[in-house]
């Protein structure tokens, strides 16, 4: 008996969820819900936002390469990208469920407010979300790259090949 919760079951319809984020640079606590809610849906879409108005440490190709190297052996999982709405890409993609994590009660508070605003633009797609792992409550894509700038160790806290990529692009090593 699989005990992994699934979300879709039966003769409904295959459900496929979009888990959007910078993943500027990919943590382990957005590999931690990409693992855990892979196990959930037919189909999980991990979808890089190209936002122009931001300056990313990485490009969006880069993000997408390490989000593949570190999901191999993930089959129902693939890697996207997207601008704009959200809730557009959704639609496009024919998912019927976003995904969020939340490490803290401020998290929650602007997730609610977007959740409204997606159900508002678009009614049929509802949002999932998860509490990150206690272990990286505490982790975000712009901490780690503050801590590892000023010469911190990230180490467990992102991927190895995600802080060999680090290492390459802010300290100049291994070019």
């Amino acid at each position: 008996m699989n005990r992994r919760l699934r979300i879709s079951r039966g003769s409904h319809p295959p459900v496929t969820a979009i888990y959007p984020g910078s993943f500027d640079p990919l943590t382990n606590g957005h590999l931690d819900l990409i693992r855990r809610s892979s196990g959930m849906f037919d189909k999980l879409v991990v979808a890089v936002l190209n936002n122009e108005s931001k300056q990313p440490l990485f490009s969006v190709a880069e993000r997408q390469d390490m989000l593949r190297d570190a999901m191999s052996g993930m089959p129902n999982v693939e890697v996207g990208t997207f601008s704009g709405l959200l809730v557009h890409y959704a639609k496009e993609r024919g998912a019927r469920v976003i995904l969020r994590g939340i490490r803290a009660i401020s998290d929650y508070e602007f997730e609610l407010q977007m959740t409204h605003m997606n159900r508002r633009l678009e009614p049929g797609i509802e949002t999932v979300f998860l509490m990150a792992n206690e272990a990286y409550s505490f982790v975000s894509s712009r901490l780690v790259k503050e801590v590892f700038r000023l010469g911190g160790d990230v180490t467990g806290l992102v991927p190895p090949q995600v802080e060999q990529r680090l290492r390459q692009r802010i300290r100049g090593e291994g070019l």
